[in-house]
């Protein structure tokens, strides 16, 4: 290959990229305002964000890929906890990680400042980032399913319950999260029927529940989740 052949290589080569590369940033930019759900963003949204800055909470948490990883991420945390969750968990972070080793300090967030950031993760949740972060994506929610065919070694019901992400909540012997209960003698409370009421519509049956509604559930997983439960 001669001087001049490489040369030519190099400069289309190099000027192919640029175009592929400014292309792809102009059809990103073209579509910021539908990816990024700008109608919805109210002056609501706006204040939670201000007060989710204020409070620093990147410093331990984790949202759009940004920030520290004390923390969970919080990127979709409204799809996966609910509102009441959310609320919770910034008023009374004491009690709602008395459980956990990792701590979270009471900020003393006004109710207005923690409605705001709800608003905010609500709009941040709706944002389309390709289904990021993993462990919230809609793809493993759907793997329910799967899960209960090819899961060796385990019952369907908990197959479902490892692969819908229940343990981010629950533990079972002393594995999973601290949030919620443990469930490892629940059947002992709960009838099947009364556990798939709960799952499916927690307020239904206790008003005051954290737990946000287990919508995602197709019927099979349901019923098999919860012959799972009311047989520990």
């Amino acid at each position: 290959m001669t001087k001049k052949i490489a040369f030519w290589i190099f400069l289309l080569g190099t000027i192919a990229s640029a175009v592929v590369f400014l292309a792809a940033t102009w059809d990103t930019h073209k579509q910021v305002a539908t990816l990024s759900n700008v109608d919805k963003l109210s002056d609501r949204v706006v204040a939670g964000k201000r007060a989710f800055e204020k409070y620093n909470c990147n410093d331990c948490h984790t949202i759009l890929g940004f920030g520290a990883y004390y923390g969970p991420d919080l990127t979709r945390v409204v799809q996966r906890i609910g509102e009441d969750g959310v609320r919770f968990r910034i008023k009374d972070p004491e009690k709602a990680f008395a459980k956990s080793f990792r701590k979270m300090p009471d900020l003393r967030v006004a109710d207005t400042e923690i409605a705001d950031m709800v608003a905010f993760f609500k709009w941040v949740g709706e944002v389309n980032n390709n289904d990021w972060p993993p462990q919230d994506s809609k793809k493993r929610l759907s793997r329910g399913e799967q899960a209960m065919v090819a899961t060796v070694g385990v019952s369907p019901g908990a197959a479902v319950f490892q692969a819908k992400g229940c343990m981010n909540c629950h533990a079972l012997r002393g594995t999973g999260g601290t949030f919620a209960p443990a469930l490892d003698t629940v059947g002992r409370r709960k009838t099947l029927k009364e556990i798939e009421q709960y799952v499916r519509d927690p307020k239904s049956v206790n008003p005051k529940a954290q737990m946000p509604p287990q919508k995602e559930l197709s019927d099979r997983e349901l019923e098999e989740v919860a012959k799972f439960l009311s047989s520990l």
